[in-house]
């Protein structure tokens, strides 16, 4: 991992030094419309190196942003590679990694539960007793004293006797 580390430190050197340098080099390019070129007074690059130099500042604008992208891509794929060298897994991933307990083969534990079959006889059994609801009360109405819940009978409720005509 250290040869990585030490790769991407050398390349964004240059990859500054290039940025820095192309900047300076769009710069001072004259533009047809003398925009931005007209910042450093008109005619300051054929002044200085001669009257071809627009050609020469062309071509070193290509060159430079050829060297940007490949040092972009370069150190993309540096701390792409880098990040997978280091990487911690995530829980999810970790969660779905763990292996996994073998499934029981328990017959009884397999087959499911079939239900008895309904006769006339289990039909009018009773239902079980159902525990009473205390009643609702707020901080604004307090619960009557008549309202305490009763303790159910021990008693099994017995079914009602079907209406005859």
């Amino acid at each position: 991992m250290t040869w990585t580390n030490a790769l991407i430190d050398v390349l964004l050197f240059f990859f500054v030094i290039d940025c820095l340098l192309m900047i300076l080099v769009v710069l001072m390019q004259r533009s047809k419309q003398e925009g931005l070129g007209a910042a450093f007074g008109g005619g300051f690059t054929e002044s200085v190196w001669g009257a071809g130099a627009s050609q020469a500042l062309v071509k070193a604008t290509v060159w430079f942003a050829a060297i940007f992208f490949m040092l972009s891509i370069s150190l993309a794929r540096l701390y792409s590679y880098k990040a997978s060298l280091s990487e911690k897994t995530s829980i999810l991933q970790q969660e779905l990694l763990k292996p996994v307990a073998p499934i029981s083969t328990n017959a009884a534990a397999i087959a499911p539960a079939t239900p008895a079959p309904v006769t006339p006889a289990t039909a009018q059994a009773t239902p079980p007793p159902v525990a009473p609801v205390p009643p609702v009360t707020s901080k604004l109405m307090p619960a009557p004293a008549s309202a305490t819940p009763t303790p159910a009978s021990s008693a099994p409720a017995t079914p009602a006797k079907p209406a005859t005509k």
